[in-house]
């Protein structure tokens, strides 16, 4: 009984009216790239990520922008953005000249986050896989499972219940890189068709010069982008993307 109370607080906490909510400090000039292309399978909650994100943005201070046009992917239209999110992307969304573009935005202190089907994205092109962190490699049937919050020091993390339990697709991964800092796993043992055992990352990030990168593999359905605690995940992991909070 504690613990549905304990959501329904948080649950009306987060949902209370539409005024702006934006931290300490200017941040009028952040502006945050949506992008959502897809080449191979294409979610239908990809308009519930992007209302969500947007949403996110009008409480908390920061632009957003979303496209599906590869070639925004140029180092003018890239220059505007503290932060591109690529949001179930699938396939090969970039050529090679829009690629090179993206890479020097991040080697530049541009930001990325990938939601979901981020990791089902540019198989050929190995800068994203170590950008991204990971690869899909399979999933079974939505269902619900267990996660396990490893790592609560990061403001993506440090309000979630340990286990967090949801339902979601759950993927299995491929090719993870190995400078990942991992801030939740998946226990298989909650679910059905898991394939990468007792060590099963299912959010992460990483920063490298002045750049930032997060993922979280959750977002397969449209009722995901109104669970509160995965929009309180979303939105501290643009928050921190966009350095407003710091982690040890």
């Amino acid at each position: 009984m504690k613990a549905w109370i304990a959501v329904l607080v948080f649950y009306l906490f987060a949902c209370a009216g539409d005024e702006a909510t934006v931290p300490a400090g200017d941040h009028s000039g952040e502006r945050v790239l949506v992008f959502t292309k897809t080449e191979g399978y294409r979610h239908g909650s990809i308009s519930d990520g992007v209302s969500l994100i947007r949403r996110l943005g009008r409480k908390n201070g920061f632009a957003v922008d979303r496209t599906e046009n590869a070639a925004d992917f140029n180092e003018d239209e890239l220059s505007k953005y503290d932060l591109v999110i690529f949001l179930s992307t699938t396939g090969d969304v970039l050529n090679q000249v829009q690629e090179k573009a993206f890479e020097n935005y991040i080697e530049n202190g541009g930001n990325f986050m990938g939601i979901h089907a981020a990791v089902d994205t540019e198989y050929d092109w190995p800068w994203y896989g170590a950008l991204v962190g990971a690869y899909f490699r399979s999933h079974p049937k939505v269902q619900p499972a267990k996660l396990r919050i490893v790592d609560n020091t990061h403001p993506a993390t440090s309000f979630l219940p340990d286990p967090w339990e949801r339902t979601d697709e759950w993927y299995d991964l491929k090719d993870l890189k190995d400078d990942l800092r991992i801030l939740i796993t998946l226990d298989e043992d909650s679910y059905q068709g898991g394939r990468m055992g007792d060590f099963h990352p299912f959010a992460w990030c990483r920063e490298f010069g002045d750049s930032r990168s997060f993922y979280t593999a959750g977002g397969h359905t449209g009722g995901a982008y109104k669970e509160p605690f995965f929009e309180k995940h979303i939105l501290e992991g643009i928050l921190w993307c966009l350095g407003r909070s710091q982690i040890d």
